[in-house]
């Protein structure tokens, strides 16, 4: 396989359009004990940003470059395994290398205490106090400060064991003067006072260990020739994912009551990775596979692997951790939006927004945001149709000899949540723009006034999203069910005979409202549905998989948690299935109507 090019570096390529990220990169790591040169800023210039806290960030700049060749820089991320990708965006300049290392850097700091005061001043002319003995008053004396003795790094790293790795030189905590009776020695403690003739230098310089990364550039010349390149300037690039910065979606629904809802979308951005400033943030609806997201690349050293592998815990261990992720949603093209400026008007998923496969992206230009800053940004505005109806959803309900299995906690709730069913008014949005809805909550208002907050789900375009408003306490529902038939032994399970119990119900409708309405019924049984009136159309369901069985109010909605409650004999799935009936009801004011229905199952 021929040595792939190192001025082929993909910088051109849409950070949202990554297809490289199940590639991984092998790059040397060694802890190195030599001075590092002058370190780079190499700026952000563009992130896509997940909802999962995932975000693809680029970085691009012109850096240093030595005699030898390196280019330093300063930042060292901590990428998701085979997500970190380097290289030269100049012509005719590749890249050959790059290692990740610990170094001495001489970092300059402003000196707090009389110690460092010392050690930053050498050669300064002083007047010195120091403590006096008892009972006798302290005398002044002139003095000069001498720089103290240090240990060097090669003394140290020559006096360790081998392979303890580099360190840091170290200095005597002792003052040393040079007075007019020759070099006086002390410890910090025995200095009261000290008063310099001339103002004292403010600045300090220290050695401190810093992780870097060392770009190895080389120039190509004809042929197969690379040399390194010449001291001076390059343009180089980064790119990875890392976690640490998200969005969060939410949603504002304005109703104006004529059948037109102006939808509002804004973000809700958290930075906890690096500083942007003035950047591209693109962000993203849905979120790819990241097949090694629990792993760190090597490339970010023990201590950054370290971050990253705590915040991917705290953040499994959250239960808003893929809240708002849509994971496993096949997702399409997004919005538009700039800074903090308002976006145009266009359809409610923005007009300026891209398609890269099953990914939609809002665009957002000029963002600022430091390392542990929020910002909110508006993203999109635009018009959808809707219309309002009710909604009445009945649950399953199991029978009554499951139900006394229930503790008096448990069964205080399935009492509670199997009460007098409730009608709850909703509205129904048809997602006609190009973008989609994505899974976020929704504030609903009309004429200003809040009417309620709902979670929108993830909706393409074409699609309808159903959002519930409040409870319709002006629309009386009354549900009445009775068995009909007991037939004994009609099905044998081990030896085990089985009845056929048969049963009927109906409900109640009745308008109070003053206008008419119209009502989306449906009721859920264990078994199968034998008739439904008033042109009910049944549907068999799957008991195992269908989690819409227990309806809105049902136990653990969101989750089979309620049928968890229950000691389900190994005969039951065989014998008996799941359906729903589904009613399109209209009704006038004042106006009641009755829907009946049967069905069977089988039991003991």
């Amino acid at each position: 396989m021929p040595r792939p090019d190192p001025t082929d570096a993909p910088w051109s390529l849409r950070p949202a359009a990554v297809h490289l990220l199940s590639l991984l990169l092998l790059l040397p790591l060694v802890a190195r004990g030599a001075d590092l040169p002058a370190q780079a800023a190499l700026p952000v210039r563009e992130v896509s940003v997940f909802k999962d806290g995932h975000a693809f960030v680029v970085h691009r700049g012109s850096v240093a470059v030595d005699a030898q060749g390196s280019a330093v820089l300063r930042h060292l991320p901590a990428p998701v395994m085979g997500t970190f990708w380097a290289g030269a965006t100049d012509e005719g300049v590749g890249l050959a290398a790059v290692t990740a290392s610990q170094g001495r850097v001489r970092v300059e700091r402003t000196a707090l205490s009389l110690k460092e005061l010392v050690d930053a001043n050498p050669g300064a002319e002083v007047l010195v106090t120091e403590v006096p003995p008892a009972h006798r008053d302290p005398v002044p004396y002139e003095a000069t400060i001498l720089p103290a003795p240090m240990q060097s790094s090669d003394e140290l790293e020559s006096l360790a064991p081998p392979g303890d790795g580099p360190k840091l030189p170290v200095a005597s905590d002792l003052v040393f003067l040079r007075t007019d009776a020759g070099t006086r020695v002390l410890p910090l403690s025995r200095i009261q006072d000290l008063t310099f003739r001339a103002g004292p230098a403010a600045k300090l310089g220290r050695e401190e260990f810093r992780s870097t990364l060392t770009l190895s550039m080389i120039r190509r010349g004809a042929g197969d020739g690379v040399a390194p390149l010449a001291e001076g300037e390059a343009g180089v690039g980064l790119m990875y994912v890392q976690r640490g910065l998200r969005w969060i979606p939410s949603y504002r629904v304005e109703l104006d009551g004529k059948g037109q809802a102006r939808v509002w979308l804004q973000a809700t951005l958290v930075n906890d990775l690096v500083d942007l400033d003035d950047v591209t943030c693109n962000l993203v609806v849905g979120v790819p596979t990241f097949a090694l997201q629990g792993s760190a690349d090597p490339i970010g050293l023990e201590q950054a692997a370290a971050r990253l592998a705590q915040a991917v815990t705290l953040d499994n261990g959250s239960r808003f951790g893929n809240f708002y992720a849509n994971s496993m949603m096949s997702q399409v093209a997004g919005g538009a939006g700039g800074g903090a400026a308002p976006a145009p008007e266009a359809d409610a998923g923005g007009a300026n927004g891209e398609k890269t496969e099953d990914l939609y992206v809002f665009r957002l230009e000029h963002v600022s945001l430091k390392k542990g800053e929020r910002m909110v940004v508006p993203v999109s505005v635009g018009s959808l149709p809707y219309r309002d109806f009710f909604k009445l959803e009945i649950p399953l309900t199991p029978p009554a000899e499951f139900v006394q299995q229930l503790d008096p906690r448990q069964g205080a709730e399935f009492a509670r949540l199997m009460a007098a069913p409730k009608a709850v008014h909703t509205i129904r949005l048809s997602n006609t723009g190009k973008a989609p809805l994505t899974t976020a909550p929704a504030l609903v208002m009309r004429d200003g006034r809040v009417l309620a907050q709902g979670m929108l789900s993830y909706t393409s375009p074409g699609a309808e999203v159903d959002l519930a408003v409040t409870t319709a306490v002006d629309i009386r529902v009354t549900k009445e069910e009775r068995e009909s038939r007991r037939v004994p032994n009609a099905q044998n399970w081990n030896g085990e005979q089985l009845a056929r119990l048969e049963l009927t119900g109906g409900l109640t409708l009745k308008n109070l409202r003053g206008q008419p309405v119209d009502i989306e019924v449906v009721r859920h049984v264990f078994g199968a549905v034998e008739s439904a009136d008033h042109d009910g159309v049944i549907e068999r369901v799957n008991v195992l998989e269908d989690l819409s069985l227990l309806g809105q109010a049902g136990p653990g909605r969101g989750g089979p948690a309620g049928f968890g409650w229950f000691n389900w004999p190994p005969w039951w799935r065989q014998f008996n299935g799941a359906a729903r009936i589904r009613w399109q009801v209209r009704l006038d004011p004042g106006a009641e109507t009755s829907l009946e229905y049967a069905w069977n199952y089988y039991g003991r």
